[in-house]
């Protein structure tokens, strides 16, 4: 709490600054460690802004989690303790259920900006979370399902497995006992026999070491990585033109630059699995296909459950077409 008040603190000295001064400075945080696979693109971000913005705009980095644990992002990002936010709708379904309908997309992200479902998000995040939704960093990545137990058929029944909203009601389908933590404490969970395995997309376990307690990886993926920048959407209301300017050329670099990254990141950190000895489960067509179907089934329920009014139009931007 200490932590979150000075920060707040700092916020308005920063824009109390700005009011003698032409540059403003925001203040950011990220809800992966830094300089991981997660959060590089942020810091690109970051720099790009910083950069391109010399004397009108600011972005002042303050960390990852050792900064501000990723499941108080939201509140804070919300109440203007922090300005922007490198942060997954996992980490704030507290704040705005209708985030974890992001992991559900299937179709390309410029597809949502146009037929409506971004600005039908936008809405939402403006109402909710008082947040600008500005672009998505991580492509088009699936996650995967990592085990240190063999398994031969979708059922997960027995097996504890680590968890964020984002598998919560799919593993749960399947039978799973779950157990939610940060990322931070998973590799010490996996040592100690705590879970038997978690979800993760299919790069970034190297970055955490994780693959030292791994065994296996489930195919095929599921769902859609979404890691994104959010601004508080008082702070940016407060922005002139120029500087929202420089904050949207940015994300949109980033959000392309994303789509061709993590294609070579996947391809990578899938080969370096092989490398390491991770084994790959595969289950034959039909039972593959039916993994999917329920992961998309159960995703789709909770969120309508959790949003009834906006879970199934959120559904019809989406998914792909029938």
């Amino acid at each position: 709490m200490r932590k979150i008040v000075a920060l707040a603190a700092l916020t308005s000295l920063a824009f109390a600054s700005a009011a003698t001064a032409q540059e403003i400075t925001l203040r950011a945080v990220t809800s992966f460690a830094e300089k991981t696979t997660m959060s590089l693109g942020f810091e690109r971000f970051i720099e790009r802004v910083n950069e391109a913005g010399k004397g009108v705009i600011h972005i002042n980095y303050i960390g990852g989690p050792k900064a501000m644990p990723p499941f108080e992002i939201g509140n804070a990002l919300k109440n203007g303790v922090v300005d922007i936010a490198n942060v997954t709708g996992a980490f704030y379904t507290n704040v705005m259920p209708e985030a974890d309908a992001w992991k559900l997309r299937q179709v390309p992200m410029a597809e949502v900006r146009k037929n409506g479902g971004f600005e039908y998000m936008s809405k939402l995040y403006a109402q909710k979370m008082n947040a600008v939704f500005l672009a998505t960093l991580t492509g088009d990545t699936p996650f995967h399902l990592y085990l240190n137990k063999k398994i031969s058929s979708p059922d997960l029944t027995g097996l504890k497995l680590r968890i964020t909203p984002v598998y919560r009601d799919f593993f749960q389908a399947q039978g799973a006992t779950v157990v939610q933590t940060a990322p931070g404490e998973v590799y010490t969970a996996l040592e100690r026999g705590v879970v038997d395995g978690y979800g993760w997309p299919i790069t970034g376990i190297f970055d955490l070491g994780w693959q030292e307690k791994t065994k296996y990886r489930v195919d095929p993926g599921f769902y859609t990585v979404e890691v994104s920048i959010l601004v508080n959407k008082t702070t940016w209301d407060k922005l002139t033109p120029q500087q929202k300017g420089i904050l949207q050329k940015a994300a949109e670099q980033g959000e392309q630059e994303g789509i061709g990254n993590f294609v070579k990141l996947n391809a990578e950190d899938t080969a370096r699995q092989a490398k390491v000895g991770i084994e790959t489960i595969t289950f034959d067509a039909a039972a593959s296909k039916l993994f999917v179907d329920k992961a998309y089934e159960a995703g789709w329920a909770g969120v309508i459950r959790q949003s009834p009014e906006h879970g199934p139009k959120l559904r019809d931007f989406l998914s792909k077409a029938k």
